[in-house]
């Protein structure tokens, strides 16, 4: 059954901010409902789970994200700096209302030894849209033959750089961003 549109916001804004800031398990459902000024026959007609609530959580916030790495990548000029801008994409989502201090993914991923399979599903598609988007910058900088493996390396960059967060609340991308700019220059190969 669904929900008034107001209050799964008031839910998702609860979740957003507690489950991400607090952690999962550390947050009890109470809390959330508390926060969000609901009742819980309302969450519970709306998501079967305390799972279910963080994965849509998770999915929001995933929409969200990808519209900040959009515009970062309109604004950018060129090939190079379309790859790259993922990185001024991850500090203008880090500057908003509702950015974390890491990374919203990789926290409910590490709470759980086995993630219940709502909770897999929106960390998969969130590490497979980060491979997808840049496997495909990288064609016109690399080429399709070398756009997968440095893809891959790309997201190992981007996943440190947010786990680094996490180690030093102030830490910025510019190391990030050389490492990754590093590696493709290396797999562009010399220009002529």
């Amino acid at each position: 059954m669904a929900i008034r549109a107001s209050s799964e916001q008031k839910l998702l804004d609860a979740a957003d901010e507690l489950f991400f800031t607090r952690g999962i398990a550390a947050t009890p459902v109470d809390a959330v409902l508390e926060r969000a000024g609901v009742s819980s026959a309302t969450l519970y007609r709306a998501y079967d789970s305390k799972e279910a609530l963080v994965a849509a959580a998770l999915d929001r916030r995933h929409a969200a994200w990808l519209g900040v790495w959009d515009d970062a990548v309109a604004a950018a000029r060129t090939p190079r700096a379309r790859l790259l801008a993922v990185f001024d994409a991850l500090d203008a989502f880090r500057e908003r209302a509702d950015g974390a201090r890491w990374c919203a993914f990789l926290g409910s991923a590490a709470e759980y030894v086995e993630p219940p399979a709502e909770l897999r599903r929106a960390v998969d598609v969130d590490t497979e849209s980060l491979r997808s988007r840049l496997r495909e910058a990288a064609v016109p900088v690399v080429g399709a033959g070398r756009a997968g493996t440095l893809a891959d390396e790309l997201l190992l960059v981007v996943t440190g750089y947010l786990a680094m967060r996490l180690r030093d609340p102030g830490h910025r991308s510019a190391t990030a961003r050389a490492v990754a700019a590093a590696l493709v220059d290396a797999a562009a190969g010399p220009t002529t």
